[in-house]
């Protein structure tokens, strides 16, 4: 599935990308579809990978949609190209983020979840980038626009960051990127980003009552060497202060950048509590 987006330039000219995303795989629901969720794999990963960890899961009245990224060049990886939500590069201190592809890869999201039934919950999640964009999903969600400023429509009920970060970077190292082969993004330092995001947010009515009711659960383990325990304890405070009332962020001692049954256990719980679900598999 292809998805076009256009940015003005200079005078009249309009700039255009065409994001080519590779193969969605689905988990269908084994009880009562009560849920879907959108899970996003993290970088040079796809979601096939994901897909059957997460039907191994007990969760039977959840839908999992696991989409997978573009291949495109990444900055960061000299322009090597693999499949990645956004572009990541080394930014000096005022270069911008890649607010294009991350504007793509949520349409392409709310894409996905626009077509479920209207008496089911809705939400997005991920690892790493994964989680990058399910957290600028959320915020797309409050402001009820993209970055762009096209409408988002889509009324998330919950989001589920794993070892990711808030999207808002301005300096990023490729070192701990070329030490995990591609698999994992780099670390984000912030800028002015959450600030802008709670003054955003604290100047319309209706994007603070929306990021006041959207339940995120944020975890991080803190012998991350990919993306460190402050990045993912930072954006949790970010997301606070920003407005989003309903945030969990869970440390997990030892935990490095990739998951583990205990670590999965909370997602589980998480959503069955904010979601109403009715139960578990046996």
């Amino acid at each position: 599935m292809s998805y076009s987006h256009h940015s003005m330039g200079s005078g009249s000219r309009t700039a255009r990308r065409t994001f080519e995303f590779g193969r969605t795989h689905v988990v269908r629901p084994k009880g009562k579809h009560q849920a879907t969720i959108v899970w996003l794999h993290g970088l040079g990963d796809n979601g096939s990978s994901w897909s059957q960890l997460l039907e191994s899961l007990p969760l039977p009245n959840i839908k999992w949609i696991c989409p997978t990224a573009p291949t495109r060049p990444v900055a960061v990886l000299g322009g090597f190209p693999c499949t990645a939500w956004f572009d990541a590069g080394e930014l000096s201190e005022d270069g911008p983020d890649d607010w294009e592809g991350l504007d793509a890869s949520a349409a392409h999201i709310a894409n996905l979840l626009s077509t479920e039934p209207a008496d089911v919950k809705v939400g997005i999640g991920g690892f790493s980038m994964g989680a990058a964009i399910a957290l600028y999903s959320a915020t797309c969600c409050a402001l009820g626009r993209y970055g762009n400023g096209n409408p988002y429509t889509v009324n998330l009920r919950a989001v589920v960051g794993l070892s990711g970060w808030l999207p808002g970077s301005r300096s990023i190292s490729s070192n701990a990127l070329l030490k995990c082969g591609y698999h994992s993004p780099p670390h984000a330092l912030f800028s002015d980003e959450p600030k802008n995001l709670r003054n955003k947010i604290e100047g319309s009515h209706e994007a603070a009552r929306r990021a006041a009711s959207l339940p995120i659960l944020l975890s991080h383990g803190n012998c991350d060497d990919v993306v460190p325990y402050k990045y993912g304890e930072k954006s949790a405070n970010s997301l606070s202060i920003a407005g989003f009332r309903h945030l969990t962020f869970k440390s997990f001692d030892g935990l490095g950048h990739y998951t583990v049954p205990r670590e999965m256990d909370e997602v589980c719980n998480w959503l069955t509590g904010r979601l109403g679900l009715e139960g578990s598999r046996a």
